[in-house]
């Protein structure tokens, strides 16, 4: 039996089209911009979004580093919800590769208060630093789609200051297809978006920046001079394009199982789901240690026993477990891992 993987959608194998697109891809030097497959899923990936160009890069937060630093001069100030991605998994990136600080506000996962937002944006003094950027995510990372409407205000918002929007859009087919629009309407927010290959949509490597052809151009600079100057990439392109052209319609599945996760887990004494962010592919939940003598329990043991049972989770973060949906998790897998956890709490209490 393989283990079963719900620690995030970034654990999904290539399928095997996707080898076999890999063996036989036409390949070049990607620096010297003549890897043909590259440039058709550059091609591919700039329409499914609707921007005029868009980079292959070799990861997510290599796409919004790469967006920071080519939006903004040292100094500036990056306005950000406080719980987005760029903040709270890439490290700091954006200080040390773009020398810009960022600028937290509150959000609702991932909706920002307009208001806050006008607040927050510098006026012109000699004081203060300029607001260089804006930055929004879709899907955001606590697995809700935040509403068109809101993406839409933010953006007129910066255009009214001149000031460029950059979205996290890791997701932004999940979000698409969760709220039923094309992704298109989404990336039409923001000046830029970056989106991910190697989540739902099981490429193994890679993920794109897209943008205006001008702002595409200084980012290849730019991802160069970050290490990212990569050279017979087709061969992780052509795993890309199979996941923009046959990957991306199937994902409303894996929203389903995250869905049907949800309620078997809910069914479980304890077992607390927050159902108010089942937008996507990702369950989150708690388990509540003051009932039913759930002071027994002990997060290492849990983990390692479902692990024994093949089944990989990671630890709670933020006080919440999570479980992704992807590719390679049916519900079947969902049943049997399910049965395992109630196994474990009959054991221990």
């Amino acid at each position: 039996m393989d283990f079963i993987d719900f620690r995030s959608d970034t654990v999904t194998l290539p399928t095997e089209e996707m080898l076999d697109a890999m063996r036989q891809a036409k390949v070049g030097d990607d620096v010297y911009e003549d890897d043909p497959t590259v440039k058709k899923l550059e091609e591919i990936a700039a329409d499914a979004v609707g921007k005029e160009a868009s980079l292959f890069v070799p990861s997510g937060t290599f796409g919004n580093q790469l967006a920071i630093l080519t939006h903004t001069k040292r100094g500036d100030e990056v306005i950000i919800p406080k719980d987005n991605h760029i903040v709270i998994h890439e490290v700091g990136a954006a200080a040390v590769i773009s020398g810009v600080q960022l600028r937290m506000i509150e959000s609702n996962f991932g909706q920002i208060n307009l208001d806050e937002l006008e607040y927050t944006i510098r006026e012109s003094d000699i004081h203060y630093p300029d607001t260089g950027l804006i930055c929004t995510e879709n899907a955001h990372s606590s697995g809700k789609v935040v509403p068109l409407k809101n993406l839409e205000h933010v953006k007129k918002t910066a255009a009214k200051k001149g000031i460029p929007v950059h979205m996290d859009g890791a997701r932004i087919f999940n979000a698409a297809v969760a709220s039923k629009i094309d992704a298109k309407d989404i990336a039409s927010t923001a000046d830029s978006v970056m989106f991910c290959l190697s989540k739902g949509l099981c490429s193994p490597v890679g993920s794109v920046l897209a943008g205006s052809k001008d702002f595409i151009l200084k980012a290849r600079k730019n991802r160069k001079l970050m290490g990212g100057g990569l050279r017979q990439a087709g061969y992780l392109a052509a795993c890309g394009i199979i996941s923009i052209e046959k990957m991306v319609d199937r994902l409303i599945e894996d929203h389903d199982n995250a869905k049907y996760l949800a309620e078997k887990l809910d069914l479980i004494k304890g077992i607390k789901v927050f159902k108010d962010r089942l937008d996507i592919n990702m369950v989150f939940f708690d388990i509540d240690i003051n009932f039913n003598n759930f002071n027994n329990f002990k997060e290492n043991e849990f983990i390692n026993y479902l692990l024994s049972k093949k089944i990989k989770i990671n630890p709670k973060e933020f006080g919440e477990y999570r479980f992704v949906t992807h590719y390679w998790i049916n519900k079947k897998d969902i049943d049997y891992t399910v049965k395992v956890i109630e196994d474990y709490f009959s054991r221990i209490f």
